[in-house]
């Protein structure tokens, strides 16, 4: 209960602040937030596997934003950051789909 009235409350927050993302930071954003996605996917999945463990999550969930923007960050300077940003999208969408359908098996036995 108390990560849904979090994310009620950063979505509101969010909503009524309006914050600015620096240019800069701009093309990083997409990415971090499919890192993050892929955390809390992962972390669902582990919650009904029996697994889960809040140090391993903040750990897996910072380190995936990090190491996604990093590799993007990368592929700026060496000028192929399209095809970084590409292949980081289409890695890290396996995961979300890999751990959503755990996830789906284990709602519906199915």
């Amino acid at each position: 209960m108390i990560a849904v009235l979090g994310l009620a409350m950063g979505v509101v927050v969010g909503f009524f602040a309006r914050p600015v993302i620096p240019a800069d930071l701009e093309p990083y954003l997409p990415i971090a937030v499919v890192a993050a996605l892929d955390a809390v996917f992962g972390g669902v999945r582990a919650l009904l596997d029996g697994i889960f463990d809040d140090k391993v999550f903040v750990v897996s969930f910072l380190s995936n934003v990090v190491v996604a923007a990093l590799i993007v960050f990368l592929g700026d300077k060496l000028g192929v950051g399209a095809q970084l940003s590409t292949g980081v999208v289409v890695v890290l969408g396996i995961r979300i789909f890999s751990n959503a359908a755990a996830i789906r098996r284990h709602v519906f036995r199915a």
